[in-house]
């Protein structure tokens, strides 16, 4: 169920770090996007805490489903959606609704053993437009 849940405001060297993160997951990097988001992430406080947490659980998902870890990636991916729970389906400026169908597709895929055999175009992206106001 949605709650309303302020978006954060992030400074300039936390944007920064976001940008990169996103870059990075949509490159495929998700080693590296995990690490950029955690660093940013130790520094968010408050409610929105939770969904950047969700956002690292979902690119380290991805991280063990391209090294071969199916277990590992539905474990996270779980976690994630778990975490995403309280949230709108549009939160700073993320289509949060379709990207939970999307992880929950991805869940099916790797319980059927269907999720391994994924070229990189069919991997996620993440698209972030403007926060609401």
């Amino acid at each position: 169920m949605d709650r309303a849940v302020a978006a954060p405001v992030l400074g300039a060297q936390e944007r920064d770090a976001f940008r990169r993160g996103v870059a990075e997951f949509n490159a495929g990097y998700y080693f590296e996007c995990h690490d950029t988001l955690e660093g940013m992430w130790a520094g968010i406080r408050g409610p929105a805490r939770d969904f950047f947490q969700a956002l690292i659980q979902v690119s380290v998902a991805f991280y063990h489903l391209t090294g071969g870890n199916p277990a590992g990636a539905e474990s996270m991916l779980r976690r994630a959606l778990k975490r995403f729970e309280p949230y709108p389906d549009r939160y700073f400026g993320f289509d949060l609704a379709a990207h939970r169908a999307e992880l929950r597709a991805w869940l099916d895929r790797i319980r059927a053993g269907q999720a391994q055999d994924a070229s990189a175009a069919e991997l996620p992206r993440w698209s972030f437009g403007p926060p609401e106001a």
